[in-house]
């Protein structure tokens, strides 16, 4: 958290509307993370260098709008734009509900209109690709001599299997990836107990390769842990050269490492597994509301971008085979 964010939280409304996220919308650390970015962009661009307390109140629909053009004028994405104000809607809103103000400026703004481009997503030949790059770059890298750095060496080419074979198995999100302690898997009916935004749990299904490499990579997770001279077991499912719970940062890391091997785009992330889980499960037959419990989508309308890039692929299908297409 930068100097502007720490400030910005000293504010009261601030500080009570980040407790009622919390508390009462049970939004996750990441969302409320989010809300003070933009809450603090919005101070920047208003009150410059001014200190808590705030003046809320001074801020009216032009205040509001010149917000918005500022966002616009910085290149920011639509969507993200969309994002922002709808973060000031919601702490503007809540300022009224404590009667706090007495209007919110936001409230007639309209948001920035999203472009239609629909996700990324792999192949399932270039999933296979992807999967075999970390026993490929362990074979391609000099083992060290000595013992501490050469069973972390080992213990990484399954654990990053693993993980990859875990994000396109269950289609979850590299939040929830990293988040996950061991006894939120139950190997025997291969399924995990996955804590999505909101707070909210879901079951994720296990695939037979999944579960090998899953087991695997937990076999060499405890060698690992035993060499580091850690007692009892640890409660992270995956682990950094430190033995503290991988970030999901490294994870984006790792990945663009294999993308490279695999010889597949660099812009691809771990979200892009996701994308594909989803795809690749509607287009092999699943109806949309199993894939949106799946996803762990609150609305079916999320789910069904999936359904407009099958119809896409479809297209690429038959204009490339039709004789008259």
């Amino acid at each position: 958290m930068n100097t502007r964010m720490a400030q910005v939280a000293e504010d009261t409304h601030v500080r009570e509307f980040m407790q009622y996220l919390d508390v009462e919308r049970q939004a996750s650390e990441h969302t409320t993370y989010n809300y003070l970015i933009d809450l603090s962009q919005f101070v920047a661009l208003t009150w410059d260098d001014a200190s808590p307390p705030y003046r809320w109140s001074e801020a009216d629909r032009f205040t509001a709008r010149r917000f918005l053009v500022a966002l616009q004028k910085t290149g920011l994405a639509p969507g993200s734009c969309g994002r922002k104000l709808s973060s000031l809607r919601a702490f503007y809103r809540y300022l009224v509900r404590e009667s706090v103000l007495p209007n919110n400026p936001f409230a007639g703004l309209l948001l920035p209109k999203k472009g239609k481009r629909l996700p990324s997503i792999l192949s399932k030949d270039e999933v296979e690709r992807l999967l075999s790059a970390p026993a490929q770059v362990a074979k391609e890298t000099a083992t060290p001599d000595s013992p501490r750095p050469r069973l972390f060496k080992e213990y990484v080419t399954h654990r990053d299997t693993a993980i990859i074979e875990v994000l396109y198995s269950t289609g979850m999100r590299v939040s929830e990836l990293t988040g996950m302690d061991e006894k939120q898997v139950d190997p025997y009916s291969g399924t995990i107990k996955v804590l999505g935004k909101g707070k909210k749990e879901r079951l994720c299904l296990l695939g037979g390769p999944a579960q090998r490499a899953l087991r695997k990579a937990v076999e060499w997770r405890d060698r690992y842990w035993a060499v580091l001279g850690k007692q009892g077991r640890p409660s992270p499912l995956f682990l950094g050269r430190p033995g503290t719970r991988l970030t999901a940062r490294s994870v984006e890391r790792l990945l663009k490492r294999y993308l490279d091997r695999a010889g597949l785009q660099r812009s691809y992330s771990p979200h892009t597994l996701r994308h594909s889980f989803a795809t690749h499960m509607l287009d092999a037959g699943a109806d949309l509301r199993s894939v949106q419990e799946l996803l762990g989508h609150s609305s079916l309308s999320t789910t069904q971008i999936y359904t407009h890039i099958s119809v896409e692929r479809l297209k690429e299908v038959y204009e490339q085979s039709h004789p008259h297409a």
